[in-house]
């Protein structure tokens, strides 16, 4: 069984609520992140992701350098344990209709696993 830690990408990309949308795209970019999780004084509060981008804030004309992450952040930001199967990931994609879901180990966020990630066990199998 392949578990979520053996697919997750590490370390976590974090970004302030306050941070533009253009600051955390160019970040993203960077890094090749097709997401960030927003944190405040508290902690991660939410997670951005390319699709927030396209949907809420080009496709309705927003300025990406005056509009801030947390106003178009995803949240509650869903997790799964390390330990979890990728079928159980799957499953919490689905329910919750995300596609990306924090990786917790201690109740602590260690990694991020999206969609795309779920689908390299299946590309490794078919080599």
């Amino acid at each position: 069984m392949v578990r979520v830690e053996n697919l997750m990408k590490r370390p976590i990309v974090t970004a302030g609520k306050n941070a533009s949308v253009y600051e955390v795209s160019i970040m993203m970019a960077m890094v090749k992140a097709s997401s960030v999780f927003v944190k405040d004084f508290t902690g991660i509060i939410g997670i951005v992701t390319e699709e927030d981008i396209v949907r809420k804030v080009v496709s309705q004309n927003r300025i990406p350098e005056w509009t801030p992450v947390g106003e178009i952040m995803s949240t509650p930001v869903i997790n799964i344990d390390q330990d979890g199967s990728v079928f159980e990931a799957a499953d919490l994609m689905e329910q919750s209709g995300t596609r990306h879901l924090a990786v917790t180990h201690n109740h602590d966020i260690v990694g991020v696993l999206s969609v795309r990630d779920l689908l390299h066990p299946v590309a490794v199998d078919e080599l």
